[in-house]
């Protein structure tokens, strides 16, 4: 059988509860080696960069690289592909801080059964939310993540129109887009995706987004098409729109009780559905953008805010 594949990502200053949660969770698919790297803006909270890399510490990681500086959009693809070079030949799974798989099967018998077919494994974000649809914070103690944020749906691909899909594991051989969205040559064959349980939408995550539209807006930050930009102002709007919350009612985003434990029974038909039909979107400018937010999609395929 193969062996789990290693751990890869690049991580910012999350809470230090969420790294824990996030590493216990692949900890129990039988990951062992995690090749981590951390990336801090200069606006990062200097007593959370410093908890985020103790907590690491604590869980028996050693980073393999640290950074400061800007948020390019090929910042994180560049240090990504420097911890897939450390990892070796092989497997690799890909996963953000925020992003919890939930596979089908075993993950060696995943892998046997695609080893031969594109070198990837495709996945599709579960976009996960309050009850409410409001940002709160959340705590192990109280419910975890589950607790905290019960629903999911698919407001990523409905209201941001960003790229879903998720390149979940891919072999060393095949190189990856920004923000693992996909491989170009190598469109996973495995249906249904895998479940990619996307927990962004929690406390801070407003300042974050409201940073990233400032930045990407003057240039500081550099992106290679306007999906960063134009995204990040579908979910501003959005929320001055529903009173600061996210509209878990509005039935196109398809939000339902779920859970990290179990796969939906509703996942396969909904998720294959739009794994296999989403097309990335021809970005054009709004009435508060100037005629330079013309564009073809991204290079990447789609979402750089998730």
């Amino acid at each position: 059988m193969t062996a789990v594949p290693p751990l890869i990502a690049v991580i910012g200053p999350v809470e230090p509860a969420l790294l824990a949660a996030w590493v216990g969770h692949y900890r129990a698919l039988g990951v062992e080696r995690f090749l981590l790297a951390f990336h801090f803006t200069d606006h990062a909270c200097p007593e959370r960069r410093h908890a985020v890399q103790a907590a690491c510490r604590e869980l028996g990681i050693a980073p393999e690289a640290v950074s400061t500086g800007p948020w390019h959009e090929h910042t994180n693809t560049q240090l990504r592909d420097l911890l897939r070079a450390k990892a070796g030949e092989g497997w690799h799974m890909l996963a953000d801080s925020d992003e919890f798989h939930a596979f089908p099967v075993p993950l060696p018998e995943l892998i046997a059964e695609t080893e031969n077919a594109t070198g990837t494994v495709g996945g599709l974000m579960l976009d996960r939310a309050a009850a409410d649809g409001t940002l709160p914070g959340w705590s192990p103690q109280d419910g975890g993540l589950d607790g905290a944020y019960p629903l999911g749906g698919f407001f990523t691909h409905h209201l941001l129109r960003g790229d879903p899909r998720k390149i979940v594991l891919a072999h060393s051989t095949v190189p990856v887009a920004s923000g693992n969205h996909r491989a170009e040559g190598h469109r996973p064959v495995n249906r249904p995706p895998v479940v990619v349980h996307h927990f962004k939408w929690r406390s801070g995550v407003l300042e974050n987004v409201e940073q990233r539209a400032v930045h990407s807006a003057d240039g500081t930050w550099q992106d290679a098409s306007p999906a960063r930009l134009t995204e990040a102002r579908r979910f501003l709007d959005h929320l001055d729109q529903h009173g600061g919350r996210i509209d878990v009612q509005d039935e196109q985003f398809g939000f339902r009780p779920v859970s990290t434990h179990a796969v939906p029974a509703w996942w396969a038909q909904d998720a294959t559905q739009i794994v296999t039909t989403w097309r990335p979107p021809a970005y054009t400018a709004g009435p508060n953008e100037p005629a330079s937010m013309i564009s073809s999609p991204s290079p990447s395929g789609g979402s750089n805010l998730a």
